[in-house]
């Protein structure tokens, strides 16, 4: 019999929203106006808090003002927070950030970080300052976007993160110490989303500086999962990076798996590589055939497709912004009113949501507000202009207001129940949270454009264009635009030779196939065929002689905090010929 999902009828009308479900007093939409302004307030009150009470820490603790460090001291938030103030568009802030970031930011230091964590908020952060410089009034230095202290930083941070990547599979470790490398006793157990949640930003990286070894790794990491999959076409939540056996095998859209999905699509778009989307869709058929229930998504056992929890992960809710980017609008509506009772029900989603029984689970009841439901809505509304997505983000500003709002910025949420707060701020709320709540009210920002307008920009390697739209959000909210990687080709077969350019033209040569291969990259990547098998690159041979040591593997080293899963915005999806 298959697996329904049944929910009582009476848990979801037990607990009424914050804001009750009305537009407004005359059944209108809300104001974005009014709520844009609300967001920016809400931004002011836990940045200038962060800045007055916890400068130079990583984050505020917000119930006791003062600041501690989480990621790495690395001044988190403001890297964070510095791509949001321009969209908010506070443009003498932004300025004023870069120069305290690049006299305050060291990376030689003797400190235990997260790959993951270190490449999404520092690196994806200071990629996307760097490329919105210009547009920031910042006085840029010759050969801009090709190089600046910005992006000197970012490489600097990524170079830190690659001895991750020496392992047999080529999987990353999910820890590395930033003066020493990767720690003898560090656990080889990484979540699936930190090794599958890199190609965006380093792929960005190799395209400004010209050096391929991240975009190198990055797919490296990628064609291993892909070759890890399940005979039914699913992967695990945690992996040993040295043997590549599955340590904890289940499969769904949640917490430890999400944003390798997310960056499968956001790298096709960024790169242009339909094997990247065709190995998405190819996954998407078996989470639709395996793990879908009532437009539900639950956990199952990656190798027999059995449901192992049915349960709804907060940071599920990136899932119908997905839908959309891809096009399946329908069903991203389905499952987005489904994740947006729950909200109702509580006032925020709770970190984990027992479908059956319609309630909260034990111990995960928090809201650390997250930005996931918001996201898709902003996405869903530009896809459709629905105005239950702007009720949506009325909703989220009101509760969190009433609810985590305390003297010094935003506290989290430790149980939606009786609203207990937590003494965090994560530095996410104003990277993600705040940002894509002003986008959706926000219809004209920059980050909206369709190309009407843009930038004509001079390099070293001939002219391009930039600011014309179709920014990609990494997993932190950070927008990349994806121009920028055409502006800085290094490499000699992707440089355009005026001589052989010339030669062929005036030739008149009809086959002009060898003057293509000349100037062209050499062809798309191709994912490896079947699950279950490793195909290892040439710098990686030696190592994999080497049996792995066998050693008692200990405790999951997942980042302790769970991954938030970012899309595309007016990103292309590659389901044609053209």
């Amino acid at each position: 019999m298959p697996f329904r999902v049944l929910i009582p009828v009476g848990l979801l009308c037990a607990l009424p929203p914050l804001h009750h479900g009305a537009p407004g007093p005359d059944g209108t939409a809300p104001d974005p106006a009014h709520y844009r302004e609300r967001v920016k307030a809400m931004f002011y009150h836990a940045y200038d808090s962060y800045l007055e009470n916890a400068f130079p820490y990583d984050e505020l603790r917000p119930l006791t003002c003062d600041g501690h460090d989480t990621w790495g001291s690395f001044s988190l938030t403001l890297i964070d927070a510095l791509d949001t103030l321009l969209i908010l568009g506070n443009v003498s802030e932004f300025q004023r950030v870069v120069e305290v970031l690049q006299d305050n930011v060291d990376f030689d230091i003797d400190v235990n970080a997260s790959v993951f964590e270190t490449n999404i908020r520092v690196v994806g952060g200071l990629l996307s300052a760097h490329l919105l410089s210009k547009k920031a009034g910042v006085e840029v230095e010759a050969g801009w976007p090709c190089s600046g202290p910005l992006l000197r930083m970012a490489e600097e941070a990524a170079r830190k993160l690659l001895p991750a990547f020496q392992t047999p599979t080529g999987m990353p470790y999910g820890t590395v110490n930033l003066l020493h490398g990767v720690n003898p006793g560090e656990t080889p157990v990484t979540c699936t989303a930190g090794i599958g949640t890199f190609i965006v930003e380093f792929a960005t990286l190799s395209s400004l500086t010209g050096d391929p070894v991240f975009e190198d790794v990055a797919r490296v990491a990628l064609t291993r999962l892909w070759e890890s999959r399940s005979d039914i076409g699913l992967v695990g939540n945690h992996i040993d990076v040295l043997t590549g056996k599955w340590v904890a095998q289940d499969a769904g859209i949640g917490a430890g798996v999400d944003s390798y999905f997310e960056y499968l699509v956001k790298g096709a778009i960024l790169l242009q590589d339909k094997n990247l989307m065709a190995m998405f869709l190819e996954y998407n058929k078996a989470i639709r055939n395996y793990t879908r229930f009532d437009d539900w998504y639950l956990w199952v056992q990656m190798y027999k497709g059995t449901v192992s929890m049915p349960v709804f992960q907060s940071l599920e809710a990136y899932w119908p912004g997905l839908q959309s980017l891809i096009g399946d609008i329908d069903n991203a509506m389905r499952t987005f009113l489904n994740y947006y009772t729950v909200w109702k029900q509580f006032g925020g989603l709770p970190e984990f949501y027992n479908i059956p029984q319609g309630y909260t689970v034990e111990k995960r009841e928090g809201y650390p507000l997250r930005p996931e439901l918001i996201e898709s809505a902003m996405y869903l509304y530009r896809a459709t202009g629905d105005p239950t997505l702007l009720e949506l983000g009325r909703d989220a500003v009101e509760s969190i207001e009433k609810i985590s709002k305390v003297e010094c910025g935003f506290a989290t949420i430790k149980d939606l129940r009786d609203h207990k707060l937590d003494n965090r701020m994560e530095s996410f709320f104003l990277a993600e949270t705040v940002k894509y709540l002003y986008l959706l009210f926000d219809p004209t920002n920059f980050i909206h454009n369709n190309g009407s307008t843009f930038d004509a920009v001079i390099t070293p390697y001939g002219e391009c264009i930039l600011g014309a739209g179709g920014y990609i959000f990494n997993t932190e909210a950070h927008p990349i635009d994806p121009a920028a990687l055409h502006c800085c080709r290094r490499l000699k077969e992707e440089q355009w030779e005026v001589e052989v350019l010339m030669r062929e033209f005036y030739s008149l040569k009809r086959n002009r196939s060898r003057f293509w291969k000349k100037t062209v990259s050499s062809g798309p990547w191709e994912p490896p065929a079947g699950p279950g098998t490793f195909s290892s690159p040439e710098n990686q041979d030696r190592a994999r002689e080497k049996k792995p040591v066998k050693q008692k593997i200990p405790l999951l080293s997942c980042p302790s905090q769970p991954f938030t899963s970012k899309l595309a915005l007016l990103g292309q999806v590659f389901l044609d010929s053209t």
